[in-house]
């Protein structure tokens, strides 16, 4: 199979035991279009469909989340196999209310529309002064506006994010050095792989804040991390119990063992557009941290 996954494969983990995953591949053009990686210590399944693996501790509980994106998977897969694995998962997944596909989706157009927004040249020229890395992951990823320009400058670059529809577009441009990964941003998918660079841009209010920071440090033995966000906490109603604030945020980093850059020390206010239609622009003011260990 492609040198790509050759390279992926070394670094992903079983996310619920940690063992290495060994590969049945269904079908196969350039790259692996389906596929299943299987922990052989637990026998957890993780699917490959439309040439993105999904590392999900219970396949299930995701789909059940968006069944939507169940039945358009379902639809699109070709190998008997991966039809079996789909229709079981699909059977076990307990139908929720709150379907969350049509909202991922838009969410993915919403980012295709403000590519152009000032603060990602902003962010890339922060991160062109960053010391070129072996190791680089975006933890929520979106569309990949931000890996894709990693993978230009360093090593190998994964970047994930827990919805299907923004990770297809970022996987549309191919580089042989970057992949990418539908997966929950607090499961260990690298197992005990230390980064040289973790990227966490606008995504506080989507994961509990402390419980991030403690996860990234972990992934972190001597290298950088940059975080941004509006901390727009409304945003993330349901998910955050423990919201953090700027001088919150650089505290908890401080704490962990992280030293802040000097030009980051004080809050900043980046504009962030996302145009949500061709009638509303949000407008968000971002503050950013380059924290280093």
């Amino acid at each position: 199979y492609t040198k790509m996954h050759e390279f992926s494969l070394n670094f992903l983990r079983c996310v619920r035991c940690g063992s290495k995953l060994e590969l049945d591949v269904f079908k196969k053009e350039t790259e692996i279009e389906e596929g299943i990686l299987e922990c052989k210590k637990c026998t957890l399944c993780f699917p490959i469909i439309q040439k993105i693996p999904i590392i999900w501790d219970d396949f299930s509980k995701y789909i059940s989340e968006r069944m939507v994106l169940g039945g358009k998977l379902y639809n699109s897969v070709s190998h008997d196999k991966m039809k079996k694995f789909l229709k079981h998962s699909l059977s076990n997944s307990k139908r929720n209310t709150d379907d969350r596909t049509t909202l991922e989706e838009r969410w993915s157009k919403i980012y295709q529309n403000s590519q152009k927004s000032k603060f990602y040249s902003i962010i890339k020229n922060k991160l062109d002064a960053i010391p070129k890395s072996k190791l680089v992951l975006e933890c929520g990823c979106s569309i990949g506006i931000m890996s894709s320009f990693l993978a230009d400058s360093n090593q190998n670059v994964f970047g994930i994010d827990r919805s299907f529809s923004a990770i297809s577009i970022a996987k549309k441009p191919q580089k042989d050095n970057l992949d990418y990964f539908v997966a929950d941003l607090m499961s260990d998918v690298f197992g005990k792989t230390k980064f040289d660079l973790i990227l966490a841009l606008n995504i506080l209010e989507l994961v509990e804040p402390k419980d991030l920071l403690q996860h990234v440090s972990k992934q972190i033995l001597k290298g950088n991390f940059v975080i941004s966000d509006p901390y727009d906490f409304d945003r993330g109603k349901n998910s955050v119990k423990k919201p953090l604030d700027e001088l919150a945020l650089r505290a908890s980093l401080e704490e962990l063992g992280f030293a802040i850059t000097v030009k980051t020390k004080k809050p900043s206010y980046l504009t962030w557009n996302l145009k949500l239609n061709s009638r509303t622009t949000l407008n968000y003011k971002v503050d950013l941290i380059i924290a280093k260990k």
